[in-house]
């Protein structure tokens, strides 16, 4: 989006500024002292349950929760509205609020001049997306803190920052300063009427931005096209010495991996090349390897902290952030998948284990967040915290702990110094510290020392854990207890895939009981309603967009790692209920809110582009995609598709805008393959069934068991033909079904793989080839077969001697002596000659279909012609011959065909198609 600046300089200019702060280009002392709160006065938020908000709780700033009292306190008297939006572990939201907020001279300007509303932007996405849109078409750029002004009485923005320092410094403007610029602005009327003018502009685009592009058309865009743009954009902006897609600061962004993988890893896209797949694995696998080994991952507890800000990974912003890790989680787990290499399952293993042991609430909910400050040491300045002093180390005290010895082999593998080694320091917080990273391998490692791998693992081991022991007994971060819907879905679902590599049940554990979680606190069975917070034993906040797309994403992958078809279940509820809430069916895509959230909100947001989370519409795409799949659900399947429209359609030049999305893409273009498994679960055999089904790379692959009948009774109100399979309780079978139509179940791990290797063989695209079959009547073939995906076209013609030209109903009502005959062109890379087969016999086949005015206890003879070999054996081969008995009459042609021989059949191809087909045989059943 283009942005003009005339509202931006008038802002400026009415203001007198000649610039502001914006995230993270300067360094702040913490100047102000944890104070003993029981002395102090509290402000409105002390009854909010949100930690960021209770924070604040103590300021002598006259704080408000955003809501209608403020807004209506502001409209009366008159006052600009301050909305100053943060989290709880937000770094710079710490340093603000002690150099200012604390301050009572401070915050006596901003209650004399102001009503000042506080925002937890992990509560309330909606506000912030809103006015950090706000701040970036104002300045080019945001961050946390956000503060933005309004107008008290339409709420729109006219001025914004992030983070100010108290008094001006360094020709920045202070934040005492500029309270008191704005406030003599509101009070001139002509000045006033300037920014309102702005206010107005700056609202336009930012409604542009966020509401989304109308009549966006009816159709996808070209999947090569809009991939490939994609691709060399990741090309263009990859750092290939240190891995990544941006320069410092570096973000982890696992949308961006996530695409890549399925850009490399499946065969189905055949418009890349296998050097430009190779590339795009080789940027993922680097780019993992590059942050595992860097400072931003936790070497001693596990987990990755919020993103680095060096270019090399080394030197990170301490917070840990719930969705970060459950993301990442999946990205080490698909590239595990990818290249069998375990250092990423190992650390996959570690971030989950740290979750689970430091991030999960005691009934199974997971929390929000970890600070990046704490104090300094165990009997340390209580008084002053500071980033990273969790997590860093002297090397004095990694000697105290391991020893001279291992001290020496675990500081040359992670790269400590005697003198610390934070190359990028600007704040000076990391004199003397080190902040470990693998600076080596453990083969360089073990080779160094002299020492066996096994050995030089075995001691990076104990001396993790000897660490872990001492670190444990520091003071701890601030933990942001409160558990968020859209979180714990994301986290959820990282939980279960582990499970599925790992087959470690802590992980499926973990998964089902933070599923439980918010079935039992966050979700209201009764209206089916889902919320958003939970923390102290309340739930808040109706759920958005977000939380039903992230969850519904857990429960899926829930079901496919536990087979326990309620998780199944309530993801198509949720589903529905999203599309009833949120879904634009206009245009496609889905809001961040529903109607009706808050009437305060100046735009209705439309989540489409994807950040360090993605965008529900994203997830959502891919979740309807894939229920449709099991739950034969077109309702799902063409609000996917208007949802991607929505999306990508305007973004062709910048696709990599939308990452996550473009996976949707790739899944909804993928051909669809179900695999339904009969077995008890606890059978071997059907537990190998399970292990082949998911063996074969198949990106459309969706994987059914029915093992119980309370299973099978909940699978069976969305997938109605699974009434049909048994349940045995000695032997499984698994049916390979695709196209609408099953392959012969078998019941061996091997046959099953022969049947999905072919399966995936047929995703690549060949030359055209044409079936030829014969009958006394087909019903409706042209439009049977005309609706198969691999089917080019169809052709029909009748041949007969009653009349020159018999129509269809003359053949099929038999009214005269003819036959039909059908010729099908196909793509075999699509739909295999076998399963025309299948198909003709299906549509001839009067028993099968109800057939207008055809004897339904009257079978027509019929013929299949074939033009290679190959299908001439598949022919013959076919299990499904129909009886030759009497039933057949006598008004078929039998001078064309006569029974039980082979037949030349050229000339009557050419008679009845009007072209030369090369020579063809008919076997006569």
């Amino acid at each position: 989006m283009k942005i003009k600046k005339t509202g931006i300089a008038v802002a400026l200019i009415a203001l007198g500024i000649s610039s502001f702060f914006i995230y993270g280009t300067i360094t702040s002392e913490t100047q102000g002292n944890d104070m003993d709160n029981k002395n102090r006065k509290t402000n409105r938020l002390i009854d909010e349950q949100s930690p960021y908000l209770l924070q604040h709780a103590y300021n002598p700033v006259d704080w408000y929760p955003w809501g209608k009292e403020a807004i209506e306190k502001a409209r009366k008297e008159d006052k600009p509205i301050l909305v100053s939006i943060g989290y709880s572990t937000c770094h710079w939201c710490h340093v603000m609020e002690h150099e200012s907020f604390e301050d009572p001279v401070v915050a006596e300007i901003m209650n004399k001049y102001f009503i000042c509303i506080k925002v937890d932007r992990e509560g309330r996405p909606d506000i912030d997306s809103i006015y950090m849109t706000a701040l970036t078409v104002m300045t080019g750029s945001g961050g946390w803190p956000l503060n933005v002004f309004l107008q008290p009485d339409d709420l729109k923005p006219f001025f914004g920052g992030t983070y100010f320092p108290k008094e001006t410094r360094y020709n920045i403007t202070g934040w005492k300063e500029l309270l008191k610029n704005i406030a003599d602005v509101w009070s001139d009327p002509l000045k006033r009427k300037k920014l309102s003018a702005s206010a107005g502009q700056i609202t336009d685009f930012t409604k542009e931005f966020l509401e989304g592009k109308k009549d966006v058309g009816e159709k996808l865009p070209l999947e090569s096209v809009i991939f490939n743009k994609a691709f060399n954009n990741y090309v263009s902006s990859y750092d290939k010495t240190y891995g990544g897609f941006s320069k410092a600061p570096k973000f982890p962004s696992p949308s961006n991996q996530d695409f890549l993988m399925q850009l490399g890893s499946f065969g189905g896209i055949e418009y890349f090349s296998d050097t430009e797949k190779k590339e795009a694995l080789n940027m993922t696998v680097n780019t993992l390897r590059s942050i595992a080994n860097g400072g931003i991952f936790d070497h001693i507890g596990g987990g990755f902290h919020r993103y680095a800000t060096d270019s090399t990974w080394h030197v990170p912003h301490f917070e840990k952030m719930l969705y970060d890790n459950a993301q990442l989680i999946e990205n080490y787990i698909d590239a595990y998948s990818i290249t069998n290499d375990v250092f990423f399952l190992e650390t996959a293993e570690r971030t989950l284990n740290y979750i689970i042991r430091d991030m999960t609430h005691n009934d199974g909910g997971f929390y929000s967040a970890e600070d990046a400050d704490s104090y300094p040491k165990e009997n340390g300045n209580k008084h002053e915290k500071k980033e990273g002093a969790f997590y860093v180390w002297s090397y004095d005290e990694i000697k105290k702990v391991l020893g001279s010895n291992s001290a020496k082999i675990f500081s040359y593998h992670y790269g400590v110094r005697e003198n610390g080694n934070a190359a990028y320091d600007p704040s000076g917080e990391f004199d003397g510290q080190n902040i470990l990273y693998a600076a080596k391998t453990i083969n360089e490692t073990a080779e160094k020392f002299s020492l066996s791998l096994s050995e030089a693992e075995t001691l990076i081991t104990e001396a993790r854990e000897s660490l872990r022991a001492v670190r444990d007994k520091r003071p701890r971060p601030h933990l942001d207890d409160k558990v968020i819907t859209a979180w714990n879905g994301l986290m959820i679902s990282a939980a279960a895939r582990a499970y599925q590599v790992t087959e470690k049940d802590e992980y499926l554990n973990a998964a089902k009981r933070g599923a439980d979680f918010i079935y039992h606190h966050l979700y209201d069975r009764k209206k089916g309603e889902l919320y958003r917070i939970w923390r102290n034993g309340e739930k808040k906040i109706p759920g958005l967009a977000s939380d039903y797309a992230f969850l519904t994403k857990g429960l899926i992958n829930l079901y496919e790692a536990s087979f326990d078809a309620r998780w199944l279940d309530w993801a198509i509820r949720l589903s529905e209920d999203q599309l009833t809430l949120f879904y634009d069916k206009k245009n496609g895509g889905f809001f961040m809110t529903r109607e009706g959230h808050d009437s305060n909100l100046i735009i209705r947001v439309k989540d489409e582009t994807d950040s360090v989370i993605p965008s529900a519409g994203s997830v959502a795409a891919s979740n309807l995609i894939r229920l449709n799949r099991y739950a034969d659900r077109q309702d799902f399947a063409t609000a996917a598709e208007k949802t991607i429209i929505s999306a990508l359609s305007p973004l062709e030049k910048g696709a990599a805008a939308s990452p996550q999305m473009l996976i949707s893409f790739g899944i909804f273009n993928a051909k669809d393959v179900k695999v339904i498994v009969a077995g008890r679960k606890e059978n071997d055999r059907t537990k190998g069934l399970l292990a082949a089904a998911k063996t074969v790379p198949i990106q459309g692959r969706t994987i059914i068991l029915i093992d119980t009948d309370e299973n099978k009774n909940i699978l069976k109100t969305f997938i109605p033909y699974i009434e049909n399979i048994e349940i045995a309780e000695n032997s499984s079978a698994a049916y390979v079904c695709y196209d609408h139509a099953c392959r012969q179940p078998v019941d061996n791990p091997d046959s099953l793989l022969r049947q999905l290797e072919e399966f995936l063989r047929k995703g690549k695209s060949k030359k055209p080839e044409k079936a030829i079959f014969g009958a006394g009547c087909f019903w409706k073939p042209e439009i049977i077969f005309g609706t198969v995906k691999g089917v080019a076209s169809t052709s029909v013609g009748y041949m007969g001697g009653d009349s020159a030209n018999p129509t269809y109903e003359d053949v099929c009502t038999g009214k005269t002596g003819h036959a039909e005959v059908v010729e099908v062109e196909y793509d075999p890379g699509i739909i295999s000659y076998s399963e025309l087969l299948d198909m003709f016999w299906k549509i001839h086949d009067p028993t099968t279909l109800n057939m207008q005015g055809a004897d339904i206890g009257t079978q027509y003879r019929s013929a299949i012609f074939y033009t290679s070999k190959e299908q001439k054996n598949l022919a013959e081969g076919s299990k499904k011959i129909l009886d030759t008995s009497d039933r057949y009459e006598d008004r078929i042609v039998t001078e064309i065909l006569p029974a039980g021989v082979f037949y030349r059949a050229e000339e009557y191809h050419q008679q009845y198609f009007k072209r030369n087909i090369k020579t063809s045989y008919g076997l006569y059943l």
